[in-house]
């Protein structure tokens, strides 16, 4: 059986390069590869524009501004609902904004591709239940793995960043 990455664009914002969507199933694989998770599990990401991330982040996190991914984990404590229909476990939803990658890219000077890439494993990360505002370890080893798993995807990053505001 294999995962099932399912990916809808809802803003006109990005134009989506071509190979982007392979890029994306390929980091969530190596996101589940990598942490060796047992069984096939099933994503959603979606595409949104920073007016419709900001949306989000201020009703989930009560932070009204946007923020470049927002991750909705479904398990809890390694427990997942299976979707009935293929057996995949539900891992959750990812929600990019693809303006604000578009913005982040230029500012780190590397490719729209990386920058997502780099959201996509991060986010998986928080799916599979790491969470970097929790301590200052988990954030480094959050890290070291997203680091990891970019390198293996051909992706080692160029610059050190983190993505989130404090």
């Amino acid at each position: 059986m294999s995962n099932k990455v399912l990916i809808t664009n809802s803003q006109n914002t990005v134009k989506i390069p071509s190979g982007l969507r392979i890029l994306i199933r390929r980091s969530c694989n190596a996101v589940l590869e990598f942490e060796k998770f047992e069984g096939s599990a099933e994503i959603s990401v979606t595409f949104v524009d920073n007016a419709r991330i900001a949306e989000l982040n201020a009703q989930y996190r009560n932070k009204n501004m946007p923020t470049d991914v927002l991750s909705f984990p479904m398990g809890e404590n390694g427990v997942y609902d299976i979707d009935e229909d293929n057996g995949c476990k539900i891992l959750g939803d990812i929600v990019i904004s693809m303006e604000r990658a578009m913005e982040q890219a230029e500012l780190y000077g590397h490719s729209l591709q990386r920058e997502v890439a780099y959201l996509t494993v991060h986010s998986m990360l928080h799916l599979l239940g790491y969470d970097h505002e929790a301590s200052g370890l988990e954030a480094v080893r959050m890290r070291e793995k997203e680091e990891a798993v970019l390198v293996q995807l051909g992706l080692p990053r160029t610059v050190s960043y983190t993505s989130d505001e404090v």
